[in-house]
């Protein structure tokens, strides 16, 4: 796996503790609560002029620190993504105005280790010359592979598709085309534990994927199945090895399904109130389950519990009650218990915990963080 430097190089960007005046504004793209390597959870939120971090102050602890200011300013859409290394990378889209108009480019920054500062943002440009062209392309989405390397994603103004990867040493290269028609704004790329990178785009002619073949291979496009997801909705995740299993918003039904590759999608139940259906594997009383969050239609948020490929045989729902406005975050805390984290309507965000005890409950005291 490729090593890069030490969170603690001299061109990290410093930290500031957050003022009243940096205040919640949204939730990211992504993988926004991950867990380092030392099995701390960190939780970010987007604010005017860059995010919020808040750290947990131990493995499966209740006490966070923060929130820390981390600025960059212009930012239009900002993903969070982590590697197999545990370094957590930010791919944004960031709209700057100049004389001539405004000028878009892709940006990315890495923190290597829970509570260390975050580098400086690098600009990897944009793959358009024109300036009007440039202002059209998309939000990105990315992964990082088994080895270490960086893949981001974005749609370009013929709603097509282009990447851009780290080479070996650290060096990008240059944006590819990989084609696509009528792509939505929303896409979702995923890797796999052996390292195989795949992208699911929901389109105008239904459901359009990429993928490779092998480990560091070229991405190939697949025909067009005649599914259509909710743009926003869709999320991934891998329930056996080298097998994703994709959950979104039918845009047809407007209920949740679940689909994986030569099977026809099957309904899961949930009443989505918009949003990501976000999707986490976690050991319950012994079982390997997969557990689901959503922003329910009445505003709060709903978590649903199958067994892992299970589906067809039901999964249970349940109201926590607690506010929720957009796409919540689901994660496992160092001690191994699901921690689910919300924004509620006056901003803030809060944290609910898995409690002790059979099958999957939250202690009815969240902490507001």
């Amino acid at each position: 796996m490729r090593r890069r430097g030490s969170g603690a190089a001299s061109s990290a960007h410093p930290l500031a503790p957050s003022s009243g005046c940096h205040q919640v504004s949204g939730t990211l793209r992504g993988c926004w609560m991950p867990l380092g390597k030392d099995g701390r959870l960190t939780l970010y939120a987007r604010t005017d002029g860059g995010l919020l971090r808040w750290t947990q102050r131990s493995p499966g602890g209740e006490g966070w620190d923060g929130p820390e200011f981390v600025p960059i300013a212009d930012l239009t859409d900002l993903t969070v993504i982590q590697g197999a290394d545990s370094y957590v990378h930010f791919l944004g889209r960031r709209e700057r105005r100049g004389s001539d108009g405004p000028g878009v480019d892709i940006v990315h920054a890495i923190q290597y280790q829970t509570g260390r500062p975050v580098t400086d943002w690098r600009s990897l440009g944009n793959f358009y010359r024109d300036r009007e062209a440039g202002r059209k392309v998309g939000a990105p989405a990315g992964v990082v592979d088994a080895q270490g390397t960086v893949f981001v994603f974005v749609r370009n103004a013929g709603r097509g598709l282009q990447v851009r990867r780290e080479e070996k040493g650290g060096k990008w290269g240059a944006w590819q085309d990989l084609k696509g028609v009528g792509l939505a704004a929303e896409l979702v790329a995923s890797v796999t534990s052996s390292g195989l990178v795949e992208v699911f785009a929901p389109s105008d002619r239904g459901v359009q994927q990429w993928r490779q073949n092998h480990p560091d291979g070229s991405l190939q496009i697949a025909p067009p199945l005649q599914l259509y997801a909710l743009p926003g909705s869709v999320t991934a995740l891998e329930t056996a090895p080298d097998r994703l299993t994709y959950y979104w918003v039918d845009a047809n039904t407007t209920g949740i399904v679940a689909y994986r590759a030569g099977a026809w999608p099957v309904p899961v139940g949930g009443h989505s109130g918009g949003g990501a259906v976000v999707a986490l594997r976690a050991p319950l009383d012994g079982y390997d389950c997969t557990v689901l969050a959503q922003r329910g239609a009445g505003g709060t948020l709903l978590i649903g519990v199958c067994g892992t490929e299970g589906e067809q045989r039901g999964v249970w729902w349940s109201d926590t009650a607690e506010e929720c406005v957009s796409d919540p975050a689901l994660a496992l805390d160092g001690h191994g218990r699901v921690v689910v984290a919300v924004r509620g309507r006056g901003g803030g965000v809060s944290v609910g915990r898995q409690d002790l005890g059979p099958g999957l409950t939250f202690s009815p005291h969240w902490q507001r963080l």
